[in-house]
């Protein structure tokens, strides 16, 4: 990685910045393109409508009842609604009086930095101190936090500035400055001390060190502070990019992958912008395998294989991944294509201005490839075809229990058909204290009871590093997939194993009849003595049909069928409750098959047909 003296000859000295930081030229020329292109006129119009709900409208108020709401209650979402509202409503005037040259939201956007301005911390109360009693050390102040949402806050206040600080109030422009200092650069990069994310191999370091070295690049003059500044943040970049493997997997998933990543990308193209080229951070290999991770694990749009904490359904930023294309020459991956300001509940400020300057009008919808990928370092196997215009998808993953925003998953595997995922991972449950705590595999999203793999002898899998599958075989032979894992550390002594083998045999449909694939689970179990119980465990979003020796899910456009031998397995269905990312309720269909009784040697055969249209009524 590039350090200080490379920089320090590279970052340009005074206080004229160059063209073309805040992700490319907005001069009038551009500006009127930006207001003409199709691709970018319902952005544009989000944009304005907010803009004049934020002029009318009082700002949403940040009260100490809610601030208080997560260490009394372990509640995020009371303080955060309000929170990222106000970010909204930056984004939004801000680029309303950027775009659409209007004076028209000037006194409104002046009010708005204000109030950002006395906020008591940029810092989220989840990520601040536990106690009261925890505050009188230096390094954890809660207004000298830098979090992910300050260094975000930072560089959102700091492009603000570069855009539009001539039309500012200029006690608003001085205050943005100094609370900038104050409660980001200061305690970042004047202090010996480091914060924890600054060693994170996952996407805290990236957002963290890249919005505040963008609010460096755009705000501090002095080439020798910036070059220090700089080099403090690439360190942590180097963290980051530690946290991929040489395969280019995002094991936090596709929403972290457009964060952290996304932010990655921000940094690298503002600081090729002030070096004039000479810096370059976005090269490589395998920051090539990185940015074409989302086409590797795309389904139908707007659906993802979403292990971990990612959500079943994500909105790609188009301008983020027009530009990857641009520079890497691959497709762009599968995405709704026009920008949205609403796609991002936390309303980032890079995402929407890059989506401004880099959406091409590529970014429309599209089929996800078909073919098969196998990520060997993050063990994950992705098999798609198109079957009758649609896509189906087959994929399971091995890996390890300590992986970033772990879930207890080892074997599981999801099934994608026709743009529904009848078998499906929950991806991230609504975060809480006790989510990132000790009570996190309490939760049904992490645990792996919420997963479809199974409980033996009453025995969950364990969490840590050491429960982790080995991958025995891997490879297509006779036109199937095969995926063979040995599970046997995922489980703890109680479970009574010693040895648990998962293959999975993943056969894609031919022709145009109504089979669109077929999978072949075998699991089989070696124990330390008998009377065993075994319990196979599914999970959908789809209530299913139980009849004897067949389970049903019936989707829109296909359906599955498992098949099983009703003289081993009892099979029952249960619907629990729980709640999703954004705390909406959940309801989730568990089906059990279970074996009673089994002996130190037991083989179970599971049968899984895709069919495509829907079946006729069935007695259960």
């Amino acid at each position: 990685m590039i350090r200080f003296n490379v920089l320090r000859s590279s970052v340009p000295s005074g206080e004229a910045k160059p063209p073309g930081l805040a992700g490319g030229a907005w001069g009038p020329e551009r500006l009127a393109q930006i207001r003409r292109d199709p691709m970018l006129a319902g952005l544009l119009d989000e944009i304005r409508a907010e803009a004049g709900r934020a002029a009318l409208e009082p700002l949403p108020r940040l009260p100490f009842h809610l601030f208080i709401q997560f260490a009394d209650e372990g509640s995020r979402l009371g303080f955060e609604g309000p929170y990222f509202a106000r970010r909204g409503r930056l984004l939004a005037l801000a680029m309303a009086t950027l775009v659409d040259e209007t004076n028209a939201y000037l006194p409104a956007l002046n009010d708005l930095l204000w109030e950002l301005c006395s906020e008591y911390s940029w810092a989220l109360p989840a990520h601040l101190p536990p106690s009261f009693d925890a505050v009188p050390g230096a390094r954890v102040r809660p207004e000298a936090t830098v979090d992910l949402f300050a260094a975000e806050t930072a560089h959102a206040l700091a492009e603000t500035l570069y855009l539009l600080e001539e039309r500012l109030h200029p006690w608003v422009a001085y205050r943005v400055r100094e609370e900038i200092e104050r409660r980001v650069f200061r305690p970042l990069f004047e202090n010996s001390q480091s914060f924890h994310w600054e060693t994170a191999e996952h996407n805290w370091s990236a957002v963290c060190a890249g919005a505040a070295g963008m609010a460096a690049m755009l705000l501090v003059d002095d080439a020798n502070r910036l070059s220090g500044m700089l080099d403090r943040c690439l360190r942590a970049m180097e963290c980051f990019l530690e946290g991929y493997a040489s395969d280019g997997c995002c094991l936090e998933g596709i929403a972290y992958w457009n964060y952290g990543f996304g932010y990655f990308v921000y940094f690298a193209e503002m600081l090729e912008a002030l070096t004039a080229g000479e810096v370059s951070l976005l090269q490589g290999e395998k920051i090539e395998r990185i940015a074409a991770f989302p086409e590797s694990v795309a389904l139908t749009v707007p659906q993802f294989i979403n292990y971990s904490d990612a959500s079943p359904a994500h909105e790609l930023q188009p301008g983020l991944n027009c530009r990857l294309a641009a520079r890497f020459g691959h497709p762009l991956p599968p995405m709704a294509g026009r920008p949205s300001l609403h796609s991002d509940h936390c309303y980032r400020w890079p995402h929407t201005l890059r989506n401004l300057q880099w959406t091409s009008a590529g970014a429309a919808d599209r089929a996800a490839a078909a073919g098969r990928t196998y990520f060997n370092d993050a063990a994950w196997l992705i098999d798609r075809s198109a079957h009758e215009g649609r896509i189906v998808a087959f994929s399971a993953k091995g890996g390890h229990n300590d992986e970033p925003h772990n879930h207890n998953d080892l074997g599981h595997f999801i099934v994608h058909l026709a743009g529904e995922t009848l078998l499906a991972d929950l991806g991230a449950g609504e975060y809480t204290k006790d989510y990132f705590g000790s009570g996190r595999y309490g939760y049904l999203h992490n645990s792996s009871e919420g997963h479809s793999v199974p409980l033996i002898n009453g025995a969950a899998q364990q969490a840590g590093l050491q429960a982790r599958a080995e991958v025995l075989r891997q490879e297509e032979q006779d036109g199937a997939a095969h995926f063979e894992l040995d599970l046997t550390k995922a489980y703890g002594q109680e479970a009574g194993l010693s040895s648990f083998i998962r293959s999975f045999e993943w056969r894609r449909g031919a022709g145009e009849g109504l089979d669109a694939g077929e999978l072949r689970l075998t699991d089989h179990f070696a124990f330390t003595g008998d009377g065993n119980r075994v319990e196979e465990r599914l999970i959908s979003l789809v209530e299913p049909r139980i009849g004897h020796g067949l389970v049903t899910w019936q989707g829109e456009h296909a359906s599955l069928e498992l098949s099983f031998d009703a003289e081993v397995w009892q099979s029952q269905s249960e619907v629990i409750d729980t709640k999703d990312h954004h705390g909406n309720p959940l309801r989730v269909c568990r089906t059990r098959l279970t074996a009673e009784g089994v002996g130190s040697s037991f083989q179970g055969l599971l049968s899984i047909r895709c069919r495509m249209g829907r079946l006729s009524t069935q007695s259960s």
